[in-house]
């Protein structure tokens, strides 16, 4: 085993840094009766025989932190969560100890570490700190006298005087094991758990779900932040971000799983671990036009229909947004490249032609064209759980008096499209805001590890925990998605896909139009009544909300330069008869609001044609660690 000296990323001294080092981490099913602990105990072992040095990251016991939560609301009405951590915190103590005893039982030194006794430093902020540094002298120590460490998941202590005990949240475990592996600048990241991987689909709800051979860390992080409960975001957005490789494994079989591949290197510093820059780069595309398609029917089979012609044309779509409809009818806006504004404007135009008259609708199909507008986008692992950022976007451009004509987001890129005499300020006050230089790159420079064809579409998420609002009537003029999402942001409330609607209409002689977007379903009743505040506040009009919506999302690298993915998506759920109620893209993923009672049909495997991707994943709710 091999040895170099560098200069260690969270201490002033130089320190011997292990290479051929392997971090694992076991969940809670993974260790939560004795046969399991002692299971456990034989990999890693086994691990260490193949020449690896072992650090091992583990959770509570089964149910124990379930267990601790319930006897903490037998005894309080509102747990103080100071004491909260110092109560979950002890369900891995225990599981570390009884690890490092098998090891010590098979013959393999080892040595358990709570959270604190390991190095690893948070922010003060008890029940949900994020990792700061982690001091890795100690732990280096004990590896180097050939121990196997084993590490308490889920814990830390606050970066303060008072030392105070800190829990992690959702995906501790997962999250603190890939911090260690990015401090440790390990060789891999193996993440144990009761699953094969990263399967394609809920195997109990579609049987044919297949195992993914690897996957990108851009789409983890896309599918991780939709709720596929097998990595936690937060994870994923360290690996992302300082180059980690990650293994998803079973704990049960010698089965390779899931490779989870980074194409970054690892700066040479760490610092402020999970609170670096939220946004990675900036991106302007001045060379787009934008189509919209008004007053179209709302029923299945419409969006499949116009993006069906538009593949046909061989012409590749970027942003698509569809907004609420109005009445019995639609509006669909979407970008191309300048050069093809007019063939895509008069696909459009015959596309609406076809569609109903308007005595059965109500409105004739209007297709309005814009032959030059810039799309202007920020993006990054951050972006995820801090609604600030998009609302500072909208504020930034506010501020400049730039004028948002569309919004589409996902959970790591915001863009709207604007004038395109406006590119060169938007881009230089946006990379000013968020520290950042413009890069002219995105996901298109990222590969994948092996030689194959990557597919369209590495997956599919359901998400059921969703609920849609909409403001009406917001006037047309800058600043005023701002001052909404600000509102929203102050109230941590974290908004998932905005779109803001093509028609407008004019209310008291100014331009309106409407706005619409996705919201936790938990937090629809703080922020339906925090939006009726500020639509009186801004003179808007009615405020909606239907919390019965399911939300469809594909996602994939293989779909950028591929006209067709998303009409071959509206397809599928066109021949199932499904109404689209909202669209919104990003790169590599498109995601349909549809009605909840349909949302699971959207899972069956004859929605995908084969050949088009490895399938569907099914969004299950996270657990807590």
């Amino acid at each position: 085993m091999g040895w170099r000296l560098l200069v260690h990323p969270f201490n002033s001294q130089q320190d011997l840094t292990i290479m051929g080092l392997i971090v694992q981490k076991f969940g809670g099913t993974s260790v939560g009766s004795v046969e399991r602990i002692q299971a456990v105990a034989q990999r890693v072992k086994q691990t260490v025989e193949q020449g690896n040095t072992v650090v091992v990251v583990v959770s509570a016991m089964g149910k124990t932190t379930d267990t601790l939560v319930q006897l903490a609301q037998e005894v309080s009405s509102n747990p103080c969560r100071r004491e909260m951590d110092m109560l979950l915190s002890t369900g891995e103590q225990v599981s570390i100890s009884l690890l490092s005893m098998a090891l010590q039982e098979l013959g393999q030194p080892a040595i358990s570490l709570t959270g604190v006794q390991v190095g690893i430093v948070t922010e003060p902020e008890h029940t949900r700190a994020r990792i700061l540094d982690i001091a890795t002298d100690r732990l280096e120590r004990h590896l180097q006298e050939g121990k196997v460490v084993v590490v308490a998941g889920f814990q830390g202590t606050s970066n303060t005087a008072d030392l105070e005990v800190t829990t992690l949240g959702r995906g501790g475990s997962d999250t603190s094991a890939v911090a260690l592996a990015a401090a440790l600048r390990a060789e891999k990241c193996e993440i144990y758990t009761d699953v094969a991987g990263v399967l394609t689909t809920d195997p109990r709800l579609v049987p044919e779900a297949q195992l993914m051979d690897e996957i990108t860390c851009e789409e983890m992080l896309e599918l991780a932040s939709l709720g596929a409960n097998v990595l936690h975001p937060r994870a994923v957005e360290i690996a992302r971000n300082y180059g980690v490789q990650m293994v998803v494994r079973s704990s049960w079989t010698d089965e390779p799983g899931t490779r989870v591949v980074s194409t970054r290197t690892q700066p040479e510093v760490l610092k402020d671990l999970e609170l670096s820059r939220p946004v990675d780069a900036v991106h302007c595309d001045r060379t787009q036009a934008k189509v919209a398609l008004l007053h179209v029917a709302d029923r299945p089979g419409v969006a499949a229909g116009l993006f069906g012609e538009l593949a046909h044309q061989r012409l590749d779509v970027d942003l698509i947004v569809q907004s609420i409809h109005e009445g019995n009818s639609n509006d669909i806006a979407f970008t191309v490249a300048q050069g093809c504004c007019n063939l895509a404007a008069a696909v459009a135009t015959a596309f609406g032609s076809m569609l109903p008259q308007p005595e059965q609708f109500g409105a004739t199909p209007e297709v309005l064209v814009e032959p030059q507008v810039a799309k202007v986008s920020i993006v990054g692992a951050g972006i995820i759980g801090r609604p600030q950022i998009a609302a500072q976007m909208f504020q930034t451009l506010g501020d400049l008096g730039i004028n948002l004509q569309m919004i589409s987001t996902s959970e790591v890129n915001v863009s709207c499209t604007i004038a395109a005499s406006e590119c060169d300020r938007a881009t230089a006050a946006l990379c000013e805001v968020f520290g950042v230089t413009q890069s002219s790159t995105s996901f298109k420079d990222s590969t994948l590890a092996s030689d194959h064809q990557i597919p369209s579409v590495r997956g599919v998420a359901l998400d059921l925990a969703q609920a849609q609002l909409a403001i009406r009537n917001v006037s047309d003029r800058p600043g005023m998605a701002a001052y909404i999402f600000q509102a929203l942001a102050k109230q941590n409330i974290s908004v998932d896909m905005i779109i803001q609607s093509q028609r407008s209409r004019p209310v008291a002689g100014m331009i309106t139009r409407d706005i619409a977007f996705t919201v936790a379903a938990m937090d629809l009743a703080v922020a339906q009544a925090l939006l009726q505040e500020v639509s009186a506040q801004l003179g808007c009009g009615e405020v909606t909300s239907n919390s019965a919506i399911a939300k469809v999302s594909i996602v994939g690298i293989g779909m950028l330069g591929q006209p067709g993915v998303a009409a071959h998506m509206f397809a599928a759920l066109a021949q199932q008869q499904i109404n689209i109620q909202m669209i919104a893209t990003s790169e590599i993923r498109v995601s349909c609001v549809v009605a909840e009672t349909e949302g699971v049909t959207a899972l069956q495997p004859s929605m995908l044609p084969l050949g088009w991707g490895n399938g569907w994943i099914n969004v299950q709710p996270h657990s807590l660690q």
